[in-house]
């Protein structure tokens, strides 16, 4: 099983204690689903994101809707028990992760737990059992809904059906995309380069044993501009959120205590533990990273203004030099560049504003090759490399031709949730289901 990730997590129960702090809510029980409940406080707490979203015109029926998605979410939760989807396929780790993050979330927010409780009435273990329970049972209701829909499969003609039921006027408009290809060349740092950091860091650690202060050393010194403005404090954090290097040093210290200088992806650190709480810890370190010298840059950018042009004269492949010359992790795959915002090969102008702000995208032709142009790696070293544009996709609005992936996609995801819709209408003539009085009158979309 795929782990479900935090951000999706936490998207899926933001803002929770936010909405806990705004309304007193009196609770009851608006449903009973098999021997599960849903509460008047899981409605109302629902219909203030949606109140936040889109307003508040049709309050009975949105809570309706509301009412029938969280039954759905109840018999997915139902079969899951059946099942044992819990004890089989969910461990308590997976579960304790995200509920520590999410606790830690609301301490930064909050500042202290005798703050967190004034502003939304519960104390910290309370909110602890509380997201325990909503974790808990989406893991389990996600699970249960890949088990029944992961099967369904579609023809190029039901895609095309999908389609075409889609009316011209809904079918979003597709900005300008560019496809890609790049060469990276990050040039090695010399050695000489490392053992003078290595020893500048050593001085720093030695400072700390000393007794200077770590924050104050790691506010003047520490190359990590998320952290060194914070006396280098990372805020907490557990197993997994770090790179394996730093975090087995992180959590082998105990509190108070400086590690050795470690190596990493990002350059060499020092870390100081400042506090253990549970599975998580709070910690601050001293970044210090290896630059590559001017001379080695520069002749990155020679070598790469030299590969471009045996390109363009038809010496090498594009892919070819990328395999042979990238230093990128796409060199295996001859350089073709990922967006990753959404997965695909395909940048509108945002991302490549974001990604390529320096190389010009918007002016070149198709099969046009840039000349090489700083960047700055995904973890933050200096390197140069070389772009080119393998297709132009104009505006347009969503076609067959252009955005098949896309609508393929669309068209699964459309299939899946008949599937998901169908077995629930089965299932609510086989689970005990009973609403309350205030919401006996309520007609249901796909629960009929």
């Amino acid at each position: 099983m795929k782990k479900i990730t935090i951000l999706a997590i936490l998207a899926l129960l933001t803002p929770f204690n936010t909405l806990l702090a705004q309304e007193t809510i009196v609770d009851g029980v608006a449903a009973i689903v098999g021997k599960n409940i849903i509460k008047y406080s899981d409605i109302d707490r629902s219909y203030a994101q949606v109140r936040l979203r889109s307003g508040n015109d049709k309050p009975f029926e949105n809570k309706c809707a509301i009412l029938e998605n969280l039954i759905l979410n109840q018999l997915l939760i139902h079969k899951g028990e059946l099942d044992s989807v819990d004890s089989k396929e969910i461990s308590d780790n997976d579960v304790n992760q995200y509920v520590q993050s999410y606790l830690e979330n609301d301490l930064m927010q909050y500042g202290s737990k005798e703050a967190l409780r004034e502003a939304t009435g519960f104390s910290y273990d309370e909110l602890k059992e509380e997201y325990e329970r909503m974790i808990r049972n989406l893991m389990v209701s996600q699970r249960v809904q890949y088990q029944l829909t992961q099967d369904v499969k579609i023809t190029p003609h039901e895609v095309t059906e999908f389609f075409n039921s889609i009316p011209i006027d809904s079918l979003p408009e597709i900005p300008e995309r560019y496809e890609l290809s790049e060469i990276e060349l990050q040039p090695v740092v010399s050695e000489a380069e490392r053992d003078r950091v290595r020893t500048q860091l050593a001085e720093l650690r030695e400072r700390v044993l000393k007794g200077e202060k770590f924050s104050m050393l790691a506010t003047l010194y520490s190359q990590d501009p998320g952290s060194a403005k914070k006396g280098g404090e990372l805020g907490f954090f557990t197993r997994g959120k770090m790179v394996s290097e730093f975090e087995s040093a992180a959590f082998a210290l105990k509190p108070g205590e400086v590690s050795p200088i470690i190596e990493t992806q990002f350059g060499f650190h020092i870390i100081q533990l400042i506090e253990r709480r549970g599975n998580s810890i709070n910690a601050r370190h001293i970044l210090l990273i290896p630059k590559v010298s001017s001379e080695d840059l520069l002749q990155a950018r020679i070598t790469l203004d030299s590969l471009a042009a045996e390109i363009r004269a038809g010496k090498i492949s594009f892919e070819d030099a990328a395999r042979q010359y990238s230093t990128a992790s796409n060199a295996k795959q001859g350089g073709t560049a990922v967006n990753s915002n959404d997965g695909t090969t395909r940048f509108d102008r945002n991302a490549i504003n974001e990604r390529y702000y320096n190389v010009g995208i918007q002016n070149m032709d198709e099969g046009q090759i840039s000349n090489a142009s700083s960047m700055k790696t995904e973890d933050n070293h200096d390197a140069y490399r070389i772009v080119r544009v393998n297709k132009k996709l104009p505006a347009h609005r969503t076609n067959l031709t252009d955005d098949y992936d896309n609508i393929y996609n669309a068209a699964l995801a459309a299939a899946k949730q008949k599937k998901l819709r169908k077995w629930a209408v089965h299932q609510m003539s086989v689970t005990y289901v009973r609403l309350s009085d205030e919401y006996k009158d309520c007609v249901f979309e796909n629960l009929k």
